[in-house]
């Protein structure tokens, strides 16, 4: 197990090392970098001036270094007077000498850099709306999760009953309806004087705050819906799998109740296969809530991505994609751990 960890963690390095790169490199092509000079001095810069605002911010060094320096295994940039004062620099607040200056001054060392939208740090920006969006993903998966197990197993116990029908159409339903088609129409049923049920509130601006069933039932149904389909597709397969097995006919051939079969011979063996699925439901949760979030104007995690994004905020975003990486790469360790524990065949082999 611990050789499996070790290869895993320096796969998961080089992976966040690859994907990082990538990420900055392509927020750092040419036309960015002038979009940000023009939207930090002036929208009708000269070519020159957008060029010579580039040499002054550190913005002129190879994609490499730059790439070192934000990682913060690079000594950061900086610019000196006549004198010999660090006038300009990577996280240089003051005037001061090439001595006081910060050398390495990166991601590793804490410095995310500065929102240039939010002017705020990096870490703290993240830090508050990642708080956010884990109160929704925290909810989300409280509803989504027994639910889909619950409509899985009702179906999957009974293979091919009316019950089974109902419960795969309603899954394969929600699976099929993205969440900007859902969240539109919740809104518009439950939210809205349309249909005279105003229930709960359009927007989850308010939930932030001090989160209630009234203004955060329906970001978090919307998410649970989508995910829940998929989930109880899976437990649905799995269990009807299991309850075809040689040990369930075994067990019912000496008499064991239904109830007592399903409990306690098949249910184990047929949450192996759902366990992963769940797990891998956390960097989906992350992209869902993009949409969501956006949708009911929920200024979390995905909020903030798509406001990077569109105001060519490069350390904002860079700071959101290193945490998704990071997310994404844990959840699936803690996957690959927690089958190797259910699955007994994984430890033997």
């Amino acid at each position: 197990m611990l050789i499996f960890l070790l290869r895993r963690t320096g796969t998961m390095l080089l992976t966040a090392l690859c994907l990082s790169f990538i990420v900055f490199f392509l927020t750092n092509l040419e036309p960015n970098l002038e979009k940000v000079a023009k939207y930090e001095g002036n929208s009708r810069m000269t070519d020159e001036q957008v060029e010579g605002w580039l040499r002054n911010n550190g913005f002129n060094q190879p994609i490499l270094i730059r790439y070192g320096e934000w990682l913060g295994v690079w000594p950061g940039w900086t610019r000196e007077d006549d004198n010999g004062r660090v006038v300009a620099g990577r996280c240089v607040e003051s005037p001061a000498t090439a001595d006081e200056a910060a050398s390495y001054c990166g991601i590793l060392q804490g410095e995310w850099g500065v929102s240039r939208v939010f002017r705020e740090d990096v870490s703290s920006i993240v830090a508050t709306r990642l708080a956010l969006t884990g109160k929704m993903m925290f909810w989300v998966m409280v509803l989504m999760v027994p639910s889909a197990l619950i409509v899985g197993v009702l179906a999957g116990m009974r293979e091919g009953s009316r019950l089974d029908r109902s419960l795969s159409t309603f899954s394969i339903a929600t699976t099929a309806t993205p969440e900007y088609v859902s969240g539109v129409i919740l809104i518009a049923v439950f939210a809205s004087s349309a249909f005279g049920l105003k229930w709960f509130k359009g927007t989850a601006t308010s939930a932030m705050d001090g989160a209630n069933f009234e203004n955060f039932f329906l970001p978090v149904l919307t998410i649970a819906l989508y995910g829940m389909g998929y989930i109880a597709r899976m437990t649905r397969a799995s269990m009807a799998e299991v309850m075809t097995a040689q040990y369930i006919r075994t067990a019912r051939l000496k008499g064991v109740s239904f109830p007592n079969i399903v409990m306690k011979h098949a249910l184990r063996n047929a949450l192996i296969a759902p366990f992963t699925v769940i797990m891998l439901q956390f960097p989906w949760l992350l992209n869902g809530v993009v949409i969501v979030e956006t949708l009911f104007n929920y200024k979390g995690f995905g909020w903030s991505l798509v406001q990077a994004a569109g105001n060519n905020d490069i350390d904002l975003l860079l700071g959101i994609s290193v945490v998704s990486v990071i997310v994404v790469l844990v959840t699936q360790l803690i996957s690959d751990i927690g089958y190797v524990y259910l699955n007994p065949r994984i430890r033997i082999s």
